[in-house]
C-alpha cells in the first residue's frame, strides 16, 4: 500500500510517499519516516488522520501497534497521514531522575556545608535535632522516588519533550533550595520535641503506606 505523509500545512514530508507491505503497522511507517528523514525518530513523531478543513473534531491519533489497514477508509491501497514533529524527546525515567536528583543533592549541601557565610552569617551554627531528622526524611523521600522511577513506575507514554526536563528541574531544584535554605538556617527556631517526633513518625507512616498504594 502507498502512504502519503504530509505536514499540517499540507506539504508532503517527502515526495512520492512510501510503499509498504499490506500488513505494515504504524510502527513500520514511523521507522520508514525516520529512515527517510534521518531526524524524526519514532518517539518524536505524532501521526494523525487528516480532518476536513473547518472541522472542530480532534484528529484521530495513529497507534504504533495497530495495522495501517485499520485506518483505511474504503480504499486499502492508499492512505494519507498527517505528521507532526514533537521535538526532541527523552524517556520519562530520564526526566524523573534529573528532577529528583537535584533536591536530593541540594538539600544536604545546606545542611552539611557552611553555605550561610555567603549570605552574611559568620557565627557558629547550631544544628537542632529536628533539622537533622528533616534532612534524613528529605533524602529518604527523594531516594525512594528515584528507586521507584527505575523499578516500580510504568509509564503510559514512552517519552516526554526535552523541554520538560528544564521546566521540571527548575521547579524541583529551585523549591528544594528554597526549603533547604530556611529549614537549615542558623536563625531557625525549632518546634517542640514532641511535635516534630509526631510529625516525623507520621511522615514515615505515609512513606510505608505508599508501598501499599
Amino acid at each position: 500500500m502507498k502512504v502519503t505523509v504530509v505536514t499540517r500545512s499540507g506539504r508532503e514530508l517527502f515526495k512520492g510517499g512510501v510503499e509498504l507491505h499490506d500488513s505494515a503497522t504504524v510502527a513500520d511507517l514511523q521507522e520508514e519516516i525516520y529512515k527517510r528523514t534521518k531526524k524524526f525518530y519514532p518517539s518524536r513523531q505524532r501521526l494523525t488522520l487528516p480532518i476536513q478543513p473547518g472541522s472542530k473534531e480532534r484528529p484521530a491519533v495513529l497507534h504504533s501497534k495497530k495495522s495501517l489497514k485499520d485506518y483505511c477508509d474504503g480504499n486499502c491501497n492508499t492512505l494519507t497521514v498527517v505528521f507532526k514533529d514533537l521535538g526532541p524527546q527523552v524517556s520519562y525515567r530520564t526526566l524523573f531522575f534529573w528532577e529528583y536528583l537535584g533536591p536530593l543533592i541540594i538539600y544536604p549541601i545546606f545542611y552539611y556545608f557552611p553555605v550561610y557565610k555567603f549570605f552574611g552569617y559568620e557565627g557558629e551554627r547550631v544544628i537542632h535535632p529536628v533539622q537533622t531528622y528533616a534532612c534524613y526524611y528529605w533524602c529518604l523521600h527523594y531516594f525512594k522516588r528515584i528507586m521507584e522511577t527505575f523499578f516500580v513506575h510504568r509509564f503510559s507514554h514512552a517519552t516526554s519533550p526535552l523541554s520538560n526536563v528544564f521546566r521540571n528541574c527548575a521547579y524541583y531544584w529551585t523549591f528544594g533550595a528554597y526549603i533547604a535554605y530556611y529549614v537549615n538556617h542558623p536563625l531557625y527556631t525549632p518546634v517542640g520535641e514532641l511535635q516534630w517526633k509526631i510529625g516525623f513518625g507520621f511522615g514515615l507512616l505515609c512513606q510505608l503506606a505508599n508501598f501499599y498504594c
